[in-house]
């Protein structure tokens, strides 16, 4: 897991890249907590999302979950060939597994989600 990567309560992980755009996506934790992935539904790109509200949803055998944004801002791409290679998530959760791009209307966003060691110790903390 990377070091740069900053992770919400929710499990989503966000990443800021040289072009100062927000990379999105799912935890480890969260793809081996859902177990046998079956559909996902991407955001629009275009879409406008607040920090907090539903990005898009990801379907397991055994439910529904939203992906929530990390941060505010505009999706300006999407990893269109995801949602026909979902095992993606579970084996690059953080490279080839990501979800969305996101130009943020405020980049201070990202210093509000944990860091590695404080997500890690949130997952640590949850049961099993």
């Amino acid at each position: 897991m990377a070091a740069d990567l900053r992770f919400a309560k929710t499990h989503e992980w966000a990443r800021t890249e040289d072009d100062g755009l927000v990379t999105v996506g799912i935890s480890a934790y969260a793809v081996e907590a859902l177990t046998d992935l079956v559909f996902m539904q991407l955001p629009a790109v275009g879409k406008r999302v607040q920090a907090g509200e539903s990005l898009g949803e990801i379907e397991s055998v055994k439910a529904v979950s939203d992906i929530y944004a990390p941060v505010s801002g505009e999706v300006v791409s999407v990893n269109a060939a995801l949602p026909g290679a979902l095992e993606t998530l579970g084996s690059d959760p953080y490279g080839g597994g990501w979800i969305a791009k996101i130009k943020p209307d405020d980049a201070a966003q990202l210093a509000a989600l944990m860091d590695r060691a404080a997500y890690e110790a949130l997952v640590k903390s949850q049961p099993h």
